[in-house]
C-alpha cells in the first residue's frame, strides 16, 4: 500500500460543493427574503418591433410582500371573500343610487303630466 491509500485518522474528508442544506431551509430562507426575477422579451422583424412583454416575478412569503408594499390579492374579489364582499356592496350602492335617480325622475315626469 502506499501513502495515498491510507489517511490519518484525524484527517476528516472535506465535502465538495455547496454547503448542505435541505430544501425547506433553502424555501424558507427564500420566502424570508424574498427574490425578484425580472425579463423582456422582445419580437422585432426587419427592425420594427412586434411584441414586447415584460416579465417580473416576486417571490416571497406575505408577509414579506406586505412589508414591500404588495396587498394585491386582498382587494381582488377572485381570492379575497371579503373583497368579493366589498365588490357587491360597492354596486348594490351604485345600483341603488341609480334607482333612486330613476324614481324621482319618473315621480317629477308623472308630476308634471298632471
Amino acid at each position: 500500500m502506499t501513502d495515498l491509500d491510507h489517511r490519518p485518522a484525524n484527517l476528516e474528508a472535506e465535502p465538495y460543493g455547496p454547503p448542505s442544506g435541505s430544501l425547506a431551509d433553502l424555501l424558507e430562507r427564500v420566502l424570508d427574503k424574498g427574490i425578484v426575477i425580472a425579463g423582456d422579451i422582445k419580437i422585432d422583424l426587419l427592425d420594427i418591433e412586434l411584441l414586447t412583454i415584460r416579465l417580473r416575478l416576486f417571490i416571497a412569503s406575505v408577509d414579506t410582500a406586505k412589508k414591500a408594499g404588495i396587498d394585491w390579492w386582498e382587494t381582488d374579489p377572485a381570492l379575497s371573500s371579503r373583497a368579493a364582499r366589498d365588490a357587491l356592496a360597492e354596486e348594490n350602492e351604485r345600483l341603488r343610487a341609480r334607482l333612486d335617480a330613476l324614481e324621482e325622475a319618473t315621480a317629477e315626469s308623472s308630476e308634471a303630466a298632471r
